[in-house]
């Protein structure tokens, strides 16, 4: 439907985004392209095609499907993304979900009915619906139409953001309406943030002075670990002083997480250059230990 943002998914039961049971969902669209992404199929805001290989049974139902000829079974990825318009028939066709459309819409009134569904969940166990991505406020206007709703249902919000927003329209169209906020900060350098962000990172920064000023409780401040570019301690120490002088106290280290390699492969993407693994048990230890060697040496945040 014209006007509407894709969503990705809507994750539900959740204990991972905020607090109690809660449904996640997934906006499609970001102005971020980190190379350490987690959702990678998140990050355009339009539809896109993802090729499963260790699904696809070669049986052709998607080339015959194709109105652009863009599908070929002798093409390792199978759809030649040149002459793609994404339009999903190959996908329809095919039996064995090896290829799949990435992004539906919902007006604002019936994702509300969705994720009412769940509401004995988020009341028993104090959760709610979590606002993710993508970039989430990169659809203010759908954004608050969704969240005026479900507050108007006593349901708690949080908004999970990389900080690359209009603050002004965050401070006053959103945040009324967010009982937390989870906030990204991922490189303190700008050289090294436009480099693995391809933005660099003046406006996160200002916009974390902006909520710490008009919500510091409900703003938490979250930091991904990733190897070699953001677990290092020049990086951490950078941002040890970032928040001390944006007057944060607290910080969630995120360990990291590779599974968004593989689905920016199904895109049909590059491979992204970073760690084809989890972290360790000890790699994050040592991780956690570093930062927090800082933060009492910077006498700025705790974990």
């Amino acid at each position: 439907m014209p006007g509407l943002p894709l969503i990705v998914d809507v994750k539900r039961h959740s204990l991972e985004d905020g607090p109690g049971i809660r449904s996640v969902v997934f906006f499609k669209g970001c102005p971020l392209r980190c190379v350490f992404c987690q959702n990678p199929e998140a990050q355009n805001a339009h539809t896109e095609l993802a090729f499963r290989a260790n699904r696809c049974v070669e049986c052709g139902a998607c080339v015959s499907a194709c109105p652009t000829r863009a599908v070929d079974l002798a093409r390792p990825g199978r759809i030649d993304r040149s002459h793609c318009d994404a339009c999903g028939k190959c996908a329809t066709a095919c039996p064995s979900s090896a290829l799949s459309a990435i992004g539906r819409t919902y007006t604002e009134n019936d994702l509300v009915e969705l994720l009412m569904r769940d509401e004995p969940f988020y009341r028993h166990s104090g959760g709610g619906v979590t606002f993710s991505g993508g970039e989430c406020t990169m659809f203010p206007d759908y954004l608050a139409a969704v969240a005026l709703a479900l507050r108007a249902r006593g349901i708690h919000l949080v908004v999970e953001t990389c900080g690359e927003f209009v603050g002004a329209t965050f401070v006053e169209r959103l945040l009324p309406l967010l009982d937390l906020v989870y906030f990204d900060v991922k490189l303190a350098d700008p050289a090294q943030h436009r480099a693995h962000t391809g933005r660099d990172n003046r406006r996160i920064l200002d916009n974390l002075i902006l909520l710490m000023r008009n919500a510091p409780d409900r703003v938490q401040v979250r930091i991904p670990l990733v190897p070699d570019i953001t677990a290092t301690e020049e990086n951490l120490a950078g941002l040890a002083t970032c928040l001390r002088e944006r007057d944060v106290r607290r910080a969630t280290l995120l360990s990291y997480n590779p599974l968004g390699r593989r689905m920016a492969v199904e895109l049909g993407r590059p491979e992204p250059p970073t760690l084809a693994r989890f972290m360790t048990k000890q790699e994050q230890t040592a991780a956690i230990a570093m930062f927090e060697a800082l933060v009492v040496k910077d006498a700025c945040v705790g974990l």
